[in-house]
């Protein structure tokens, strides 16, 4: 475990579990519709395009887009002291696949929309918070 601020963790599920702990192998899986091949996030018991239940956690690449972001400058948690950036970033795979995070690995002021970036882990006891960082290189 590495040494970082406070969170507050999510509820894990049996019908999310998937998604919490794919970042033990360095994986972020959503679930993916096995007729179709539509990611489905957030989970759910069925394909809204094709209306199968055929569906199973598969990886993606981890690339993203951010789509938006907000600069945080108000301290709400204690240990997680601002400023710090809250995204949506937009998954490669899909458009419209998007996900609330936090972009790290960069001064808040260098992020921007249309940033890439790549999915890191961070973890809290058996979960793996997925965050995103501005792509190496």
């Amino acid at each position: 475990m590495t040494d970082h601020p406070f969170r507050v963790l999510p509820r894990v599920r049996e019908d999310t579990e998937f998604f919490w702990t794919s970042g033990a192998d360095g994986l972020l899986r959503f679930l993916t519709c096995t007729t179709c091949g539509y990611i489905v996030h957030p989970p759910a018991p069925i394909c809204p395009r094709c209306l199968t239940k055929t569906l199973e956690p598969r990886p993606v690449s981890g690339r993203a887009t951010v789509a938006t972001f907000t600069i945080n400058i108000q301290p709400w948690i204690p240990g997680f002291d601002p400023p710090y950036v809250i995204a949506m970033v937009e998954l490669a795979e899909q458009p419209g696949l998007r996900l609330t995070t936090n972009i790290v690995g960069c001064p808040p002021e260098d992020v921007h929309i249309g940033m890439p970036v790549e999915v890191r882990f961070d973890q809290y006891d058996d979960v793996w918070l997925p965050l995103f960082a501005p792509v190496s290189g």
